[in-house]
């Protein structure tokens, strides 16, 4: 039979009620109380709570130590007046004197006259009602949570040198170097370079799980800025051992279906009416289009990913995994408070998430996912399940994988290797090198484009690479780089102008009219060029973007038409000239006429007054 729900107690004197008459004494100790101690338990209560209130108060509150205060500020402005230890821990690094052992007998801790138990042997969290409203008189609220950030990255990290140190010993660390790569610019030509690479037929995914194929992987590779985060092997690795495999180039077939910018044609993926108008669109509102699109879609659960974890796609432990769609908008909404433009570590930003409420679930029941082994290697045991094992890997997952692949965030990362050892404790993790092969990711910073998908800015300015390299720009269209361009550089190049040969470009009136459709500012463009060479911008060169942008320009779309075949000539001529229909339509050669669309259904009408009738196209 269920039990009934017991409401937590309403009172002090309900939540002393609740402790038995052994720890009530310890607690008169604590306060200056006349010898003897009550020795019935009511009275004891009387007694406690008489020195609950004004100055007695304020008295034992002065006796808590800084920690002690800030865990009772954190419940007291807590919408339930609840302390919850995960999130103090997550923000302030540590928990309150006191607070695991208030119920010892014999050393009390002052703590224990303001926290209680909501139910008689549970833990002290609650602060109960009439105690709050005396304690807001005074006590000042918590301190504001916030992100650490920094505007420097640093080179290296220290990571442990070994897995296990005997007991006694010293663990030692060593510097591992970090690598950069920012995406901003990066994912804008991977779009377009990805997107043309499904218009050639070359990608294959699976009709069941729609998930990218190895040849189709390494084709996106191939032609991705810089490549993906991680080379591939150059051999094949011991099936015992894991491969970190590819991210950008798995990722990037997913979004695009999920977007519905490409869809399945047989094995292969083949652009929709969408996707070929994301060709001639700004990268970047494709690209916002595309995270939307990716926080609701239900094509892939990130976590599956996280390969080491086994039982996620069978029975209950697929029963038991959470919707995805109800994770990605938390972790959205917590990379939204980051600072635009510094980087934030990723242990830092995951402690953010916990102390300041971001929760969700990656599993209802964590007993039915495992290491290795389902009955020894469950998840289900003390120190298996917290939020480092299951919430921060999915955090990991979500940001390398798919923030970073669309631009949102610039990300430093070294190899997953012993990068995280927070889950070598674990039965079966004695084969494991990492958990899950986004281990490495220590760093990231929020971007322009990422502000811009997020929502926080409502336009973006895409932003000039820096200037690297000497350009040399000629009045006859040509363009010199003696020093190799970078990755953005060349990007940038590319969108104005031909390579002819290595390091000399020519501008071209087709790709520059393209460009200036697609929403490319030439103006920027004159700027990379100005700041790469001494000389000002000959005439000809900005006469030639003046020109492009004047024509790019010229014409705009206004709306759509239906053509309209008549039988023969002169019906043609007659709905042209009668006063009914010709103020809908226009004369289009012998025997068609120009509706628009918008018009349809008064020409239909008035064409039938006529005597004239036209089937649905």
């Amino acid at each position: 039979m269920a039990r009934a729900f017991t409401p937590p107690p309403a009172t002090i004197s309900e939540a002393l009620s609740l402790l038995p008459g052994d720890a009530l004494r310890p607690l008169m100790g604590l306060l200056p109380i006349a010898r003897p101690f009550p020795t019935r338990k009511a009275d004891m209560v009387v007694a406690i709570e008489r020195h609950l209130s004004g100055d007695s108060l304020v008295e034992l509150w002065n006796r808590l130590d800084e920690t002690q205060q800030l865990a009772v500020r954190e419940a007291l402005h807590d919408p339930h007046a609840v302390f919850r230890p995960y999130q103090f821990q997550a923000k302030y690094g540590r928990l309150p004197l006191g607070f695991d052992s208030s119920y010892s007998r014999k050393r009390p801790s002052p703590l224990r006259f303001f926290l209680y138990a909501p139910q008689r042997h549970q833990t002290p969290t609650i602060i109960p009602p009439d105690l709050a409203q005396r304690l807001r008189a005074f006590v000042p609220a918590p301190p504001e949570i916030e992100i650490a950030a920094t505007d420097e990255l640093p080179d290296a990290v220290q990571q442990p040198r070994f897995r296990y140190v005997p007991r006694g010993d010293k663990q030692e660390f060593d510097a591992v170097k970090l690598t950069r790569r920012d995406m901003e610019r990066a994912a804008q030509h991977d779009l377009w370079e990805v997107l043309r690479l499904i218009d050639g037929g070359r990608v294959a995914v699976s009709a069941k799980t729609r998930r990218p194929s190895a040849a189709a992987t390494r084709h996106i590779a191939e032609v991705l800025d810089g490549g993906d985060f991680f080379e591939p092997t150059a051999r094949e690795a011991p099936e015992q051992e894991q491969r970190i495999g590819p991210l950008r180039a798995f990722a990037w077939p997913c979004l695009v279906q999920a977007a519905r910018l490409a869809d399945l044609r047989g094995s292969r993926l083949a652009l929709t009416k969408a996707g070929r108008a994301a060709l001639a669109a700004p990268a970047w509102e494709t690209l916002r289009r595309l995270w939307k699109r990716w926080l609701g879609t239900t094509l892939l659960d990130e976590f599956s990913r996280v390969e080491a974890i086994k039982g996620q796609s069978r029975g209950k432990g697929r029963q038991s995994m959470t919707a995805a769609s109800g994770r990605r908008p938390v972790v959205a909404d917590a990379l939204a408070e980051c600072p635009v433009g510094r980087w934030v570590r990723f242990d830092d930003f995951s402690r953010f998430m916990q102390a300041a409420s971001f929760h969700f679930d990656v599993t209802r029941d964590p007993w039915h996912l495992y290491l290795s082994e389902p009955e020894y290697g469950s998840l289900g045991y003390d120190g298996s399940h917290d939020w480092r094992i299951l919430q921060g890997r999915y955090v990991l997952c979500l940001l390398f994988e798919y923030a970073a692949t669309l631009g949102l965030i610039d990300v430093a990362y070294t190899d997953p290797g012993n990068a995280r050892p927070d889950f070598t404790h674990m039965w079966g993790a004695d084969d494991l090198e990492y958990l899950s092969r986004y281990d490495g990711l220590h760093y990231f910073r929020l971007n322009p484009l990422g502000a811009y998908c997020l929502g926080l800015a409502e336009a973006y300015e895409p932003s000039a690479p820096r200037a690297q390299a000497a350009l040399t720009v000629y009045p006859g269209l040509w363009l010199q780089a003696p020093a190799p361009l970078s990755p953005d550089e060349r990007l940038m190049l590319e969108i104005y102008a031909n390579e002819e040969e290595d390091g000399v470009w020519r501008l071209d009136a087709d790709k520059a009219l393209d460009a200036i459709e697609s929403g490319h500012d030439p103006d920027a463009f004159r700027r990379f060029l100005a700041a790469r060479d001494d000389q000002p911008l000959p005439e000809t060169v900005d006469g030639f973007l003046r020109d492009a942008e004047r024509r790019a320009r010229a014409l705009r779309v206004r709306g759509t038409a239906l053509l309209v075949e008549c039988a023969d000539a002169e019906i043609a001529a007659r709905l042209a000239t009668d006063p009914s229909t010709a103020k809908l339509c226009q004369r289009a050669g012998e025997r068609q006429v120009v509706v628009r669309t918008a018009s349809e259904k008064a020409f239909r009408k008035a064409a039938r007054g006529l005597g004239y009738g036209m089937p649905a196209a």
